[in-house]
């Protein structure tokens, strides 16, 4: 596996490269967005990437929202890394999709194994199948696109984890809890609120087919078990 550091400080970019190294990792490292552009695309594709958010030429937000719009890495996995530890922050990180965020100063032992647990979310199961159907809605977990009524759904990564974690759970009740743990992974440092507003826009972009995931007022929500329950 192959992980990308986009860090602007080098001593902690050589530890950060160091610890995974010695994990079984390779590694990748630049000290700007525009270098770090260039190294997300260079072949191979980076299985993954740290991206700190306060570089010196852009922010990692804009380079997060860059990688989701090219094809060659608008699925690679991302772990956001800043000092920046405000819920907006992480909110507004998410959004742009990345997969998960750590606030600095943070433990590398502890970056390490949140890259191991999002590489193993991120890597369908053998037996689970690529291609989902469900009444007007249609999605190919290894291509990470989705179709309603055969019209293409642009959703994040994080919003197409939770609607493939949906609805291959449907007609089971999810808590809160349980997607911020399947979805965001146990370590995600972010509140139940963060999945009701990923619930509403995913919602929203889904159109009509929203309708197959219902909410339970004190409980969580259920992706529906019968398209036709949706009316």
């Amino acid at each position: 596996m192959l992980v990308l550091v986009i860090e602007d400080e080098t001593d902690l970019a050589a530890t950060v490269e160091y610890n995974l190294r010695a994990a079984g990792y390779q590694t990748r490292v630049a000290h700007t967005g525009r270098d770090g552009l260039a190294a997300a695309t260079a072949t191979p594709v980076p299985d993954l990437v740290v991206l700190d958010l306060m570089l010196p030429d852009t922010s990692g937000v804009e380079i997060c929202r860059r990688l989701r719009e090219q094809d060659a890495t608008r699925h690679v996995p991302v772990i956001m890394c800043t000092a920046k530890g405000e819920e907006i922050d992480r909110v507004v990180g998410f959004e742009v999709g990345a997969d998960d965020y750590v606030v600095k100063p943070f433990s590398v032992r502890e970056l390490t194994l949140r890259v191991g647990a999002l590489l193993r979310r991120s890597h369908r199961a053998e037996d689970e199948p690529a291609i989902v159907r469900f009444g007007r809605l249609r999605i190919d977990r290894d291509a990470h696109r989705s179709w309603v009524d055969d019209v293409e759904v642009a959703l994040t990564a994080l919003e197409f984890r939770l609607l493939f974690t949906f609805m291959s759970r449907r007609g089971r009740v999810q808590s809160r809890d349980a997607l911020l743990s399947d979805v965001w992974g146990i370590e995600a440092d972010v509140t139940t609120r963060t999945v009701d507003t990923h619930v509403k826009r995913l919602r929203e972009k889904l159109g009509e087919a929203g309708a197959y995931i219902e909410t339970l007022r004190g409980v969580g929500y259920r992706f529906r078990d019968n398209p036709d329950e949706a009316g």
